[in-house]
């Protein structure tokens, strides 16, 4: 459901917000928030930004926007995170490499669950900084503060609410995964057949690891699941899927970092959702294949064994 609350859209001039991390995500996302109110922005290093601040004056703000790679928000937090009330919403997506920690888990040892909230959906930066139409999911257990958040977002984003926090961590996480291997598929010039029978046994893979964790079966058919899934693992704007094509072209993966310039964060979630289904028995083949060609493994032999499997 799509929220607007008159009452609260009067005192948006009074809202003290701040996004933390000044990547392109981040950036999108103040660009997004400054149709309403006026959104600060930080991140490690000074960019001329309007309204730049340092990390000290936008953790001063009530509401906090986290768009930090998934694989430095523990570390971020503790080294600069205090809690005083702060209202969280966490734009970032990816399971921590090594502990296996959804990002719920890793905020929960610093913020009480009630002013923790989650943004998924399908939602490319550069899309979002043209004022392109898009749609958005907050998923929170505390259905008020998915409203509040929702109610500062510019009306091109059209904005619901979701209770199911894990469900949407999930397919945040697994859809970059996937994008990797629409990105080998399309590479490999595989073709449209193959690309979309390897995104509906992908959106069946993931919907398989999230269920073991509690997730909504309807989560998955919705813009945070298919939705996003959708849009990654199609299109050129999407890191992961690039990561995917150079791949099947026989570039080292760390040339494809390097030249890539940004996160990509399915290449450590790979690693985490093995670990995860390791540990849980949990069948998920497709990410396994992309672990083992993020190591070295030859993608058409990974092609082979996905068809023979």
């Amino acid at each position: 459901m799509n929220y607007l609350n008159p009452d609260l859209m009067c005192k948006l001039a009074d809202v003290s917000i701040a996004v933390i991390g000044a990547g392109k995500w981040g950036q999108a996302l103040q660009f997004a928030l400054s149709r309403n109110v006026t959104c600060k922005i930080t991140s490690r290093h000074t960019k001329p930004i309007e309204h730049f601040v340092s990390v000290e004056e936008a953790l001063n703000c009530e509401y906090l926007i986290f768009a930090l790679p998934a694989q430095v928000v523990r570390g971020w937090l503790e080294a600069h995170f205090t809690f005083h009330g702060q209202k969280i919403l966490v734009a970032a997506k990816g399971i921590e490499q090594g502990s296996g920690a959804f990002l719920n888990e890793i905020f929960a040892h610093y913020v009480p669950k009630e002013h923790l909230s989650f943004l998924s959906g399908p939602s490319f930066a550069s899309e979002v900084m043209q004022g392109l139409p898009t749609a958005v999911v907050i998923n929170s257990s505390n259905e008020i503060l998915s409203k509040e958040f929702a109610s500062f977002f510019p009306s091109f984003m059209k904005t619901y609410t979701s209770k199911d926090v894990i469900g949407a961590e999930v397919c945040g996480a697994y859809k970059n995964v996937l994008a990797i291997a629409s990105g080998i598929c399309d590479g490999l010039k595989l073709g449209n057949n193959a690309r979309a029978s390897l995104i509906a046994r992908g959106l069946v893979e993931m919907h398989r690891f999230g269920k073991y964790f509690g997730a909504l079966d309807e989560t998955f058919l919705g813009l945070s699941g298919a939705g996003d899934l959708f849009l990654t693992a199609s299109s050129t704007l999407s890191r992961n899927y690039r990561v995917g094509l150079f791949l099947a072209e026989g570039k080292r993966l760390e040339d494809i970092l390097l030249a890539l310039g940004e996160v990509a964060e399915g290449v450590f979630t790979s690693e985490a959702i093995c670990e995860l289904s390791l540990k849980h028995t949990i069948y998920v083949p497709i990410a396994h294949e992309i672990a083992l060609i993020l190591k070295g493994k030859e993608p058409r032999e990974s092609v082979r064994d996905l068809l023979a499997d």
